[in-house]
């Protein structure tokens, strides 16, 4: 039996490593163990910031991996919250009533949908502005090696 609020909450906090996947398909499920991938993609980019500095080109396209798993995460998170009734128990609780205690959506579900938009937008726009930013100044110090 798969409660909508704990879910929505795993998927926001533990989303970019599996956990949610874990929680609702089982140990079994693919993309539960793949979604670590980008997330210490992600990761080793910001090391890479650290280590090398922000011309680091490696890292312009490492850290938005993170973000944009973060900002998935945030979106299932929301998707979750917001399934109907009838619909989360058909799909995750089979057995249990179309109308179960377990896919009704409460106080702490609106609590984390409200939090995982605040979250995936951060997450989002954040990815896309340091991307965007360094490739735009990247082409620019190509455009003056050129015109020298």
């Amino acid at each position: 039996m798969k409660n909508k609020t704990v879910s929505t909450w795993i998927t926001l906090l533990g989303g970019p490593l599996g956990l949610h996947r874990f929680y609702l398909h089982g140990w079994s499920d693919t993309l539960g163990w793949a979604l670590p991938i980008p997330t210490a993609l992600g990761i080793y980019g910001i090391e890479r910031v650290q280590q090398y500095g922000l011309d680091d080109q490696m890292s312009w396209l490492l850290i938005p991996l993170l973000g944009f798993t973060m900002a998935g995460c945030a979106l299932t998170a929301i998707f979750y919250g917001l399934m109907p009734v009838d619909k989360w128990n058909a799909r995750f609780n089979p057995e249990a009533d179309v109308d179960a205690e377990l896919g009704r959506t409460n106080w702490l579900t609106m609590l984390a949908i409200i939090v995982a938009l605040l979250l995936g937008a951060i997450s989002m726009m954040g990815s896309l502005a340091y991307s965007f930013q360094h490739y735009f100044e990247y082409q620019v110090e190509e455009a003056r090696k050129i015109s020298q």
